[in-house]
């Protein structure tokens, strides 16, 4: 029965990563179905019972979640462009569906984001993968591992998590600027809060980059500091990359009690290791999980 399980979770996965992988392709029922090898006469009920979400939604979704990026990062992309990528036969049906979704234009939105509105928008997309049966992680998965200390540049996040975004979006265009890439320069996430704090204002995590230069003292946005070295216990993860929760919590609730080891005076925080396939639509993203060890 669990063999069966994980080879029908496997294959929902499978779907999710070729939507996530061909936004630019042909995404009706039949074809993911396909994807999935299953019967295009059920498979958007057992979509929809996996993931809380009809294909079509998800799809549509997708495609507007990378819409939205592209409109945030001011590149040369114009709006018309952006609109039809989003499979949008025309600019005026684009922007009528981003204002109804986000409660901003286009236009609006890559001049000034607002990102409260497209948290909640994107939440059913970002829960999908969370929606199949939770990960199972076992004490093998678990590496203790001795990491060497690393300079980093941060960027602190302190307040609502619905401002992530903005903060995520300084914080690119300050390295892109810095000519540091996430495939060469290590990236860390460090949470010093809880992931959804009862009081939203508590929430707080730094962004770093692996850099040993200098940061200038003034500089407004950016501060030096430092990956403390040492054990840590490293779980990786490939699958929901958005949500460390269950990582976190198998590390806290399962394998740090049982393996007599003591977390260290350091917050647990995470290494997402980018990789850009050529031809690929998106990158690849793999996260290590460290809980330092005393």
């Amino acid at each position: 029965m669990k063999a069966a399980l994980r080879n029908y979770q496997a294959r929902m996965q499978r779907v999710l990563d070729h939507v996530d992988q061909h936004l630019d392709g042909d995404l009706d029922l039949e074809t993911v179905s396909r994807v999935a090898a299953f019967s295009k006469f059920h498979f958007h009920r057992q979509f929809m019972a996996t993931f809380g979400l009809s294909v079509h939604r998800y799809v549509q979704l997708a495609r507007l979640k990378r819409a939205s990026h592209r409109l945030a990062s001011k590149d040369a992309q114009s709006v018309t462009e952006i609109a039809m990528e989003a499979g949008y036969d025309a600019p005026d049906a684009f922007a009528r569906a981003f204002r109804r979704r986000f409660g901003q234009s286009p236009s609006s939105f890559r001049k000034s984001p607002d990102w409260a509105p497209w948290l909640a928008a994107f939440g059913p997309l970002d829960n999908a993968r969370s929606k199949l049966m939770q990960i199972t992680y076992e004490p093998g998965d678990v590496i203790v591992r001795d990491v060497p200390p690393t300079p980093v540049a941060i960027l602190e996040h302190r307040g609502d998590r619905a401002l992530l975004g903005a903060t995520i979006e300084r914080f690119i265009a300050w390295r892109k600027a810095a000519g540091l890439s996430p495939e060469t320069s290590p990236t860390f996430n460090i949470f010093r809060s809880e992931r959804i704090p009862e009081n939203p204002a508590d929430y707080s995590m730094d962004l770093c980059i692996g850099t040993d230069r200098p940061i200038d003292p003034d500089d407004p946005l950016m501060k030096a500091g430092e990956i403390p070295g040492g054990r840590c216990a490293v779980l990786r993860v490939t699958h929901d990359t958005h949500n460390l929760e269950p990582a976190a919590l198998y590390l806290y609730r399962d394998w740090l009690p049982a393996s007599g080891e003591e977390a260290r005076d350091f917050p647990i925080y995470c290494q997402r290791h980018f990789s850009f396939p050529p031809n690929a639509p998106v990158h690849e993203v793999v996260v290590e999980v460290h809980l330092p060890l005393k």
